[in-house]
Formats: C-alpha cells, structure tokens, sequence
C-alpha cells in the first residue's frame, strides 16, 4: 500500500509541476491531505461538492482533479467551502490538482491526446507561457470535413466555424478556455484550432480572419489528463482507479 508522501512525489515529478507559473490561486499540487495512505485512485475535472462525494462513496481516497479549490484569495471556510472540505476531510479523501501541467504535457498531457484521438502527432510547440509550451500544433493531412466529423463523433456537442482552408496543414490545440489561442493562431501561422470553449465575439473574428474554430466543450476536452495520470498511477503502485464523471455539458 504506497504512502500519500510516495503518490504526490511521483505526480509532481510526472507533471513537472514546479516548472510551471500556473494562474494566480491555481496550487498545483497536494491541496488537501488524507491520513497518509492510498488505496484507490480518482480522477475528476472539477474541484466540486458532487465529484468530491462520488469520490468517497466510491472509496477513493487520493483525488485527481485538472480545476482545484483554490483560484481565488482565501476565504472562509463556511458554506459551501466548509461542505467541500468536510467531505473530503470525513471521507479521507486527499486532493491532488493539476492544471496547466496537464494541459501541456507531452505524453499524458489534454492536449497532445486531443491530436491523438484524431490520429495526429503533435509536433510544434504553442502558446509558449514562462518558456513552456501549454499547448500543442500536430502536421494534418485530414480534410476539413472529415476533422469536423471525427470531432463530432468524439464529441456530440461540438460547435464548428469553419471559415479557413478546406485543407488544413496543420492543427492547433488548446484544451479548455481558448480565447489566447485563438489571438496566436495568426503568429504560429495556423488557421485551424480545437478547444473547449470561446466567448460570443470570437465568431466575427473567426469570420474576418479566415479561422477554423472547433469548440469541442471546457469539461470534454480536459478529461483527458486526469484519466491518463490517474491509470499511470493504478498501473505503478498496483491499485484500482476510476473517473468520477459529472456529466457537465459545458
């Protein structure tokens, strides 16, 4: 039965967490402990009061999540953040985040398994932030039709604009929120991206320079590196893991 300390060391080492200057309040890493061992592995999008209580009902007792509990100044532990906390802390349960480390890594990373799920190998770095690359541009000789119907099939929800090239050189990706993405398409000399989500405005833009904007969902497209972290770790210390899934649609 490994140790919460042996868990921790080997995902911060995994996702390279200290390398990354995450967003302010993000905490990467161990955000709440359990009494120091593990029995069963978890992962979950969102730091929530619903994936925390499947959690423990289901027995996990080290919890993976992309979303952490901390994006903001501290604030009180009452109301919801108290029930958030009790949760975790009565069921046992330790907390473990991951944000933009698993977006940008290079094997179990949300974005460089978005191009694979299409059959794409990631090549070039993009959106390079404090000299790590967030997300990934993959070399694509598929279509525009056919990358539109492989995402629809992967992703029901998916929304296309499709004002670019009929035949794309290459893809971008960006999982989550991709509104920076978008403003460095132009730069990386890319006009086709896959993303989570874009505000109201980014179609005009989308229009006016000539973009292919593929919204595939936030939730659905950071499920990846949890689910990836979270099999490496069952596989290496021999221990049941399972995704706590919300069935967020957005």
């Amino acid at each position: 039965m490994p140790t919460l300390d042996e868990i921790v060391a080997y995902c911060d080492r995994r996702t390279r967490r200290a390398a990354f200057t995450d967003y302010p309040g993000a905490s990467n890493g161990l955000q709440v402990a359990n009494r120091g061992r593990v029995t069963r592995i978890g992962a979950a999008v969102d730091a929530g009061l619903e994936p925390f209580a499947k959690a423990v009902a289901a027995g996990v007792d080290f919890l993976i999540v992309h979303h952490g509990l901390f994006w903001e100044p501290p604030r009180p532990v009452t109301g919801l953040n108290y029930q958030k906390l009790a949760t975790l802390l009565h069921g046992n349960c330790a907390l473990y985040s991951s944000h933009l480390p698993l977006d940008a890594h290079p094997q179990i990373g949300n974005n460089v398994l978005l191009a694979r799920q299409l059959g794409l190998r990631p090549r070039r770095p993009f959106l390079v932030r404090e000299g790590e690359a967030i997300g990934w541009i993959a070399p694509s000789r598929l279509r525009r039709a056919d990358l539109r119907r492989k995402l629809a099939a992967l992703y029901p929800r998916m929304t296309a604009l499709e004002f670019g090239s009929a035949a794309p050189r290459a893809v971008a990706f960006c999982s989550g929120r991709g509104t920076s993405a978008v403003r460095e398409l132009a730069a990386a000399r890319v006009d086709t991206l896959v993303t989570g989500e874009l505000g109201e405005e980014w179609f005009n833009h989308a229009q006016e320079h000539r973009f292919n904007l593929y919204l595939c969902g936030h939730y659905a497209t950071e499920v990846h590196g949890v689910k990836a972290l979270a099999a490496e770790l069952a596989r290496k210390f021999r221990l049941p893991c399972e995704f706590i899934a919300t069935g967020n649609p957005l």
